[in-house]
């Protein structure tokens, strides 16, 4: 049967793959790096490129676990979700933190079927040309093809699986929250609450209160300029008041004095205190959820 050009707009998952690996060191739009970078050794843990199949084709993601064979039937897994500057090192180093908790932790590149954002300088050309055309669709199924490859490799517990997000991701874990109902845990970090809405992006996490499935922390930073507070406050209100469980054993955690990406310790937005008290908070709410 032939498809027409509005049935190929509502399937993504047909959409050619175009980014077939992943790049490496940083983004070229966030160079220079800071001196404030972390970098996470790769001692007592396995890390680096995988494929993960999706509808026929494969895209790339960067896979990082412990050493050595899991206990029981695997460990835990963990969504790692990108910033709009794609999988590049930062997110990589995100993952290899997970390993080192003991977590199998798995970043897809979700713009492997719109283009390579890691050579682009200016980031608003990455969110008109690339971002912009990603649908939330594809991104939904995008990860869920990574909890079955997951479980394939025989070193996954695909029955603990969380999701984390930062920036751009963060709007995806709300979204996906709500999307799969065998998610254990969500971790948002300044993800966006309300938004414009298109065919391609047709809800906004304010919209999917009622129908989120698991419970998600969200960090936010009081100074972001991008992410009010007054939304965050205004998803927190609704989440509270809601008749969903999950819901209502969401939790939020507002940094007054930093702004947007205040995790992501390689751009001058980075700050520490508040990166510091995150991260063990991000830990813990997993833990707490059945997810670690």
């Amino acid at each position: 049967m032939r498809t027409t050009r509005s049935q190929a707009k509502n399937e993504p998952s047909r959409r050619q793959v175009i980014v077939t690996a992943l790049g490496s060191g940083f983004a070229l739009a966030v160079r220079p790096v800071s001196a404030a970078t972390i970098t996470t050794g790769a001692e007592g843990i396995v890390g680096g490129e995988v494929k993960i199949p999706v509808g026929g084709e494969s895209i790339p993601a960067y896979r990082a676990m412990p050493e050595g064979k899991p206990k029981g039937k695997g460990f835990p897994v963990i969504l790692v979700v990108q910033e709009i500057f794609g999988v590049h090192e930062h997110i990589k180093d995100v993952c290899r933190r997970f390993a080192k908790q003991g977590y199998f932790a798995v970043a897809p590149e979700l713009y492997a079927r719109q283009g390579d954002v890691s050579q682009m300088s200016d980031p608003k050309e990455i969110m008109t040309k690339v971002v912009s055309k990603v649908p939330d669709a594809q991104v939904m199924g995008d990860l869920d093809a990574v909890i079955p490859w997951a479980k394939g490799t025989g070193a996954a517990d695909v029955s603990k699986v969380a999701i984390i997000g930062f920036c751009w991701g963060g709007r995806i874990v709300w979204l996906y929250s709500a999307h799969n109902p065998n998610l254990r845990a969500g971790v948002a970090f300044y993800g966006r609450i309300v938004g414009d809405k298109d065919p391609l992006h047709p809800q906004q996490p304010i919209d999917i209160v009622q129908s989120v499935k698991t419970p998600v922390l969200g960090l936010y930073g009081g100074q972001d300029q991008g992410i009010p507070v007054a939304t965050v406050e205004q998803m927190q209100k609704a989440l509270a008041a809601s008749s969903n469980k999950a819901a209502r054993a969401s939790e939020f955690k507002i940094y007054p004095d930093a702004g947007h990406a205040f995790f992501a310790d390689y751009r001058p937005s980075y700050r520490k205190e508040a990166a510091d008290d995150a991260w063990p908070r991000a830990l813990a709410f997993l833990k707490k959820h059945g997810a670690g």
